[in-house]
């Protein structure tokens, strides 16, 4: 009986299934419509262009190497933001969601005002050999910034929802904060973290505004995209376009496969 009632809809749950059909319908057409006028010989020239494999590498690297990097630093905060209350905390958490809403180009401009040569970073870079403008350290940096606040609010929400009587029993069992973090806490926020750090890499990778400014060159797959539009037209930029996505997505969906094999585990 409650099953024949949950299986039925109602004219209500039949609109909102239409008003969601044309949502779904917004998000595949213009996808479907480009994979559909690519053809597969434009595939094959496309995939075997060394420019198209260099650039589609520097752009899947650099991102992870983002959001690996600045995960470490951004996990821990995420679990004070989520248990512990202090002064500013509000104002605080807006400035984690600044870089969702700030023009990406003014991003960029941001970025290279922190280390270009002439500021603190960029003097103490020079010596060092290293190149922050226009090189993998300048788009990591791009990328991070507009993709970090993605990762801290999924990585706080998991802990949020880590039971804090847990934590609180195994420090009167004589368990170390530190330990609890790390044994239970982090396990249990696991799901919500690796979410977090799968969409930072993928926002990283998406990044064209901020990336332009502060690194023309080495030249990333939505950089690569845009000049190929702007010099050769559509037919030249769609095929990248294509692979590059078809790519992503190769990744994206192993990543999540690999997040719900974890979880299923961990159920067990």
């Amino acid at each position: 009986m409650i099953n024949s009632q949950q299986s039925r809809f109602e004219p209500l749950h039949l609109a909102f299934i239409g008003s969601g059909g044309l949502v779904i319908l917004f998000i595949v057409a213009p996808l479907l419509g480009m994979f559909l006028k690519t053809s597969g010989i434009e595939m094959i020239e496309t995939a075997g262009d060394p420019e198209v494999q260099n650039s589609i590498w520097l752009t899947l690297w650099t991102a992870m190497a983002g959001a690996l990097t600045f995960g470490i630093l951004a996990i821990p905060f995420a679990y004070i933001l989520a248990r512990k209350t202090f002064p500013l905390k509000r104002l605080v958490m807006g400035i984690i969601d600044l870089p969702i809403v700030v023009p990406h180009s003014a991003a960029g401009i941001a970025i290279l005002g922190v280390i270009s040569r002439d500021t603190l970073l960029g003097r103490m870079a020079e010596p060092l050999g290293l190149h922050l403008v226009g090189g993998p350290i300048g788009i990591i940096a791009a990328m991070s910034f507009v993709s970090i606040p993605f990762l801290i609010n999924a990585a706080r929400d998991g802990f949020l929802g880590v039971p804090e009587k847990l934590e609180k029993a195994a420090l009167n069992m004589g368990a170390s904060p530190f330990r609890v973090f790390f044994t239970i806490s982090l396990p249990l926020a696991w799901k919500s973290i690796l979410s977090g750090l799968i969409l930072m890499w993928a926002r990283g990778m998406s990044e064209f505004g901020a990336v332009v400014i502060v690194a023309y060159h080495p030249i990333v797959a939505p950089v690569l995209i845009y000049e190929r539009f702007s010099a050769f037209g559509l037919k030249y930029a769609r095929p990248v376009s294509v692979l590059f996505l078809m790519v992503c997505l190769i990744i994206f969906l192993l990543l999540r496969l690999l997040s719900g094999n974890k979880q299923n585990a961990s159920n067990r």
